[in-house]
């Protein structure tokens, strides 16, 4: 979602009259939040660049905060958004080795400040380290904790991309955290870990458990992104080695070889490199069940498809490109399908990729649109 930077121009009246008419299945739509919603999709497609939200809106201020819940500590960055604030927003960061300081993570918290929403940003070691973890869950709940307790009359969301949406929606059902969160936005994020893992090392999906196999190739950064992560679950010291070297050539560059790393891979670690080279979608759920204990229980943990999603008391927002190579769509259309329908609303977007996201096209731009105006009604407590 994020292009270059687009020159500030003003949002003509008959633009947003006509968004939106588009946007009244939604509700009785306002113009205002409307106008506004465009020029938040027009900021964050600007990333750092020059917006028409930014001509119009304070520079928010970012600094650097310590919070502590029931004794744990933690650092993070907190947004002021220097204008009257409308709800709260914990942004997970991604696996980035930047975490809170990636740029584009920045420039994603900062949109939502000058939409008025003071954001905080936890900073997560294990993301830093490119590592997905479930023991993250407890620091985003916690995040999520110490930003209702600044103002618990106000509404309050939580925003993730790809995997970190895993922990993210872990955190919902954390101690003291459950029901806090009233919107959730996840873009391009996971449902079932074993369908997930299922297309980054095979490239097959399916719509439902019931349906014929899809393939399309998929980027290898999801696979190698799972190893990392689950490198020191393996019980010999020598594979764990191994494993997370491998990981990190290949992080740092897909093409890099590791042949000489895989013939000395013990059982273990053989157990993992068998399944990130099959190619059968079928024999994936057998190929994990092989794989040392530890792992196989992280893979429970991370699995949103056995949580109760429907008893959380937060509406889930999916953006999801239908051409996404390192998470299929088809995973927050799973999502979708286990929410009551008046709990999701799902944005399938034809030019939206994890790694090389195009400009938006007419249908794409309503369909993001939505997502917006929702996202902005849900601050302005307007949404149900």
């Amino acid at each position: 979602m994020v292009s270059a930077a687009r020159p500030i121009v003003s949002t003509p009246w008959s633009l947003v009259a006509l968004a939106c008419v588009l946007l009244l299945p939604l509700a009785s739509c306002s113009p205002a939040r409307t106008g506004e919603a465009m020029n938040v999709l027009r900021d964050i497609e600007a990333g750092p660049g020059a917006s028409r939200l930014k001509e119009s809106t304070p520079t928010p201020e970012r600094r650097a905060v310590t919070f502590t819940v029931d004794g744990r500590e933690h650092r993070g960055d907190l947004y002021d958004p220097k204008q009257p604030v409308g709800a709260g927003m914990v942004i997970v960061p991604g696996a980035a080795q930047a975490g809170k300081d990636d740029p584009r993570l920045v420039a994603f918290a900062n949109t939502f400040a000058r939409a008025r929403f003071e954001v905080l940003v936890p900073d997560v070691e294990a993301m830093r380290e490119l590592r997905v973890t479930s023991d993250d869950a407890r620091v985003l709940a916690d995040a999520i904790i110490h930003l209702h307790q600044r103002d618990p009359g106000r509404p309050l969301g939580l925003a993730a991309i790809s995997f970190a949406l895993g922990p993210g929606v872990l955190a919902l059902f954390e101690e003291g955290a459950e029901n806090k969160v009233d919107v959730v936005l996840g873009v391009g994020g996971y449902f079932d870990v074993t369908e997930t893992i299922t297309f980054f090392t095979t490239g097959h999906y399916r719509e439902r458990p019931d349906a014929p196999w899809q393939h399309r190739s998929p980027n290898e950064y999801g696979q190698w992104v799972f190893v990392l992560s689950n490198a020191d679950r393996v019980d010999d010291p020598d594979d764990a080695a191994l494993l997370e070297e491998m990981a990190e050539r290949k992080l740092h560059d897909l093409r890099a070889d590791i042949s000489d790393l895989v013939g000395r891979l013990g059982p273990d670690g053989q157990a993992v490199y068998a399944l990130l080279t099959n190619e059968d979608p079928d024999k994936v759920p057998g190929l994990i069940a092989d794989l040392p204990n530890r792992i196989g229980s992280e893979i429970e943990a991370l699995d949103l498809s056995r949580l109760p999603l429907e008893t959380r008391d937060a509406e889930f927002i999916l953006v999801h490109g239908r051409g996404d190579r390192i998470i299929p769509a088809t995973e927050s259309m799973a999502m979708a399908r286990a929410l009551p329908d008046d709990q999701v609303r799902l944005y399938l977007i034809d030019g939206l990729d994890h790694v090389d996201p195009e400009a938006p096209g007419l249908v794409d731009s309503v369909r993001l649109l939505r997502a917006v105006y929702r996202v902005l009604a849900w601050r302005d407590g307007v949404a149900r």
